[in-house]
């Protein structure tokens, strides 16, 4: 009756473990998957005249990161084309 007892204290100790790694460890996203889900995200909302770019922890330049991937080691950095600014603030200005 005690081994099973221990059989079992041993099983729930090691499970409630395993719960808590599984929960505090990051999701490991690939960057195209991400990529994919916050272009349907922007294209939902009606965002046009934008670039998604994958680039290396620390050199985002100018962008705005939206998404970081492969276990932190890439970023997803927003950027607004220049030609939709322009063709806008244009369509601004009385002829």
């Amino acid at each position: 009756m005690k081994t099973w007892t221990v059989a079992a204290a041993l099983l729930f100790v090691g499970t409630c473990g395993l719960a808590q790694t599984a929960q505090t460890a990051p999701a490991r996203k690939s960057c195209q998957d991400l990529k994919a889900e916050i272009s349907k995200k922007l294209d939902d909302k009606g965002v046009v005249g934008y670039t998604l770019d994958v680039v290396d922890k620390g050199k985002e330049g100018d962008g705005k990161v939206v998404g970081g991937c492969d276990g932190g080691t890439k970023s997803i950095v927003y950027r607004r084309d220049g030609a939709t600014q322009a063709k806008a603030s244009d369509q601004k200005q009385p002829q």
